[in-house]
């Protein structure tokens, strides 16, 4: 008689993360995969070369995860799989929140990558559906709400969180607001949200928060996982569009009017030359001591087209701590010179990068114009195909789409940095020698 308990080998399920690690028929691995404790699920992700690290946070310390992710990314188990782990803990009180309340448990609770999917079948929670909740073993708890009714959070709480599809709520900071107030049990509450992103303001001023660790992740990642062709048919009738870059992609592409479209950006790709003929580190810095984002880039002219290395951009650190970031770049990317915006700072942005040891020369630049008045000749320039991109720069890309477009939002330091950068190597006069006739 053979043993109904398959052997373990790589294995990657069509409904789940690629986490499994057995061989046999189909029915046969679902039930194995749905034999192990979430922890194991967990170790099998981290060890697995394969596997999508991406539905996993990272080990900074962060208050709130932000999964942003295309359509069939994973971004439903990566939630689920979070917080089935907090469920683990006797007697913790969780809340879900969805779109709606149809969405809460056909999806996050019922769907093939939701919480009664996670973990063995001893510790497989159940639905209660007259008290809209789902309840382990352990007496752990999590309570089911829907976005459309932001007052029922008032008055619970709870020790940990998970919120879906956050951009397609109909008053997402309202209702996000009022829950945090809800997350003050346990010592480290902790609040995880999983969603496709839309250019809202809402979710950039989400992203600025302090505390919140952000990871991106594209539908292709997870294309062992969906219907064969799947992918294949809609990169035939979206390739190079916004819908591509928003919905595949988990991108946040541009409003109507905004400078920097998403097909510009989508043909902005390729590899860096082996010499170019310039390089700079443009530096948008913060507007304050106290920790906001500074915008780093790195970017290259050869002949009449400027190519983008890096983005360095950094958040959360003191004025010396991201001038030794930029001094650090300048000379690993051998660059000519520094383009700092000084408005902020003025001459205390060249002491501070002097006094972090930047070798390479200083340039000071002043915003005298609008944002969108300095960006507009540089959107021409991807139009024309004259910028490249010469590495993924998911990040970046969001910040240019988001420039110009009115919104109310965080200011976009990448793509401030960007700017500077390129009007240097492209729009600027360059200096050349008058001769005088004898």
């Amino acid at each position: 008689m053979t043993s109904k308990t398959p052997p373990r080998r790589p294995y990657f399920g069509p409904n789940c993360s690629p986490v499994s690690i057995t061989s046999g028929p189909f029915e046969v691995q679902q039930q194995w995969l749905a034999s192990l404790t979430t922890s194991e699920v967990r170790e099998a992700i981290r060890a697995s070369p394969r596997a999508h690290r991406h539905q996993l946070p990272s080990n900074v310390d962060w208050a709130t995860w932000v999964l942003l992710g295309g359509r069939g990314s994973g971004k439903t188990f990566a939630g689920a799989l979070w917080l089935s782990e907090q469920a683990r803990v006797d007697g913790q009180v969780l809340a879900l929140v969805g779109p709606a309340l149809h969405d809460v448990r056909e999806v996050m609770i019922e769907g093939p990558s939701g919480l009664k999917a996670m973990g063995e079948a001893e510790f497989r929670p159940v639905w209660e559906a007259s008290r809209r909740r789902l309840r382990w073993p352990n007496d752990s708890v999590a309570y089911a709400y829907s976005a459309e009714d932001p007052d029922a959070l008032r008055g619970p709480q709870f020790h940990a969180a998970w919120v879906d599809e956050f951009c397609a709520w109909r008053n997402p900071e309202r209702t996000l607001s009022t829950l945090r107030f809800a997350l003050r049990q346990g010592a480290d509450p902790r609040l995880v949200v999983t969603t496709t992103p839309r250019p809202m303001v809402a979710l950039r001023r989400l992203l600025a928060e302090p505390g919140v660790e952000v990871t991106r992740a594209g539908t292709t990642v997870n294309a062992a996982n969906l219907a064969p062709g799947f992918l294949g048919h809609l990169r035939r009738l979206y390739a190079g569009t916004r819908l591509e870059a928003q919905e595949l992609e988990g991108q946040i592409v541009e409003t109507d009017g905004a400078l920097f479209r998403a097909e510009d950006l989508a043909r902005a790709k390729g590899a860096r030359p082996v010499e170019l003929d310039r390089v700079v580190v443009a530096v948008d810095p913060p507007a304050t001591a106290h920790g906001d984002a500074c915008g780093i880039v790195v970017a290259g002219r050869r002949d009449r087209t400027a190519y983008v290395l890096a983005d360095e951009t950094v958040r959360g650190l003191s004025p010396a701590a991201w001038a030794g970031v930029v001094a650090t770049v300048a000379r690993r990317e051998r660059a000519e010179a520094v383009i700092a915006e000084v408005n902020q700072g003025g001459d205390m942005v060249r002491t501070l990068l002097v006094q972090a040891g930047c070798e390479c020369p200083v340039r000071s630049v002043h915003a005298t114009r609008s944002k969108r008045a300095r960006a507009e000749p540089v959107a021409a320039l991807y139009e024309q195909g004259r910028v490249v991109h010469c590495a993924v720069l998911p990040a970046l890309e969001e910040d240019l789409m988001a420039l110009g477009s009115g919104e109310d939002g965080p200011s976009p330091d990448r793509a401030d940095a960007l700017v500077w950068a390129i009007t240097h190597l492209l729009l600027e006069p360059r200096s050349t020698p008058r001769l005088r006739p004898l």
